[in-house]
């Protein structure tokens, strides 16, 4: 069942003029029946309009603590490893200088394994 083309229009003309209603109960106070003096004037346009300055001092930066405990657990962690990292690197590192292939180091290394099975 479809809404007739008209009361479409009512109901946006309704939304729209509930919020235009709305809209101008929300305005801003009026100022217009305080009136200052030439002193009064004076003193507000030599007032800055915006303090920068003053903004820096009541802002208090908040400074984290070092988490002391974090670095010393991670010091803790890399002195345990560190000497299993030691042998497994010397291990690795003379493994593959014996298996080494390429060069003059790995034919005088085979000559002399033939030279000892004959």
């Amino acid at each position: 069942m479809r809404l007739p083309l008209f009361s479409r229009l009512l109901v946006v003309f309704v939304l729209v003029t509930g919020g235009a209603a709305l809209a101008q109960r929300r305005q801003l106070q009026s100022f217009q029946g305080e009136e200052m003096t030439q002193e009064e004037r004076d003193a507000a346009r030599a007032r800055p309009k915006y303090n920068i300055n003053s903004y820096n001092r009541d802002v208090q930066i908040k400074e984290e603590p070092i988490p002391w405990k974090a670095i010393g657990l991670g010091v803790i962690a890399i002195l345990v490893t560190a000497p299993f990292a030691w042998r497994a690197y010397k291990g690795t590192s003379k493994e593959i200088a014996d298996a080494n292939t390429f060069g003059v180091a790995s034919s005088r290394v085979g000559e002399a394994s033939e030279e000892e099975q004959s």
